[in-house]
Order: structure tokens, then sequence, then C-alpha cells
């Protein structure tokens, strides 16, 4: 069984994401093989005070990249978008990044 430290593996800081913290919506990079179940139990596990009221999961492919003649392509990943609930407490780990 997998921990809520292996669904959930970093944060996403841009921009966009930034924007989406004022209406409590926050990007996390997440374990591929996680289903939107899992990623809601794990956020409302490691940030404790928090529900989540929806999950948007988005893969993401791999880009393409050439290192002279060599052609190679990044990781393929996986995106979750959270939404808490308007009663959710928010996490605290976003707030600094204002």
């Amino acid at each position: 069984m997998k921990t809520a430290q292996d669904i959930i593996l970093k944060p996403i800081i841009t921009e966009e994401s930034m924007m989406g913290i004022m209406v409590k919506k926050y990007t996390f990079k997440v374990a591929k093989d996680a289903n939107k179940i899992e990623i809601a139990k794990a956020i409302e596990t490691v940030f404790p005070g928090t529900e989540v009221a929806k999950v948007n999961t988005i893969n993401v492919r791999g880009r393409k990249r050439r290192q002279g003649m060599n052609v190679g392509y990044t990781p393929s990943w996986k995106k979750a978008i959270v939404t808490l609930t308007e009663d959710s407490k928010e996490i605290e780990f976003f707030n600094d990044m204002m």
C-alpha cells in the first residue's frame, strides 16, 4: 500500500498555479499510478484540516529534447489540481510563497 508521501511528490510553483491559490486551487506533481480518490485522501492526510472538494488530473507527456545528434524524451508525469472546500483550512506552504 502506498503512503501519502508516495502519492504526492512535490508542489508545482508557477505563475498560473499561484493564481489558483486565491480560489483554493493547489497544484501538485503526483505518482503516475495514483487515482483521484487516493490523491484526495493523501492531501487530507499530509495537510491536516483540509477538505478536498474535487481533484482534476492531467497526464503530461514528456518533451522531445536533443543533445547534439542524440534525440530523447524527458519523462512523462502526472499533475493534479486540487480544489479545497470553502470551509477548509488553507495550505500554509503556498501562503509563504506569495
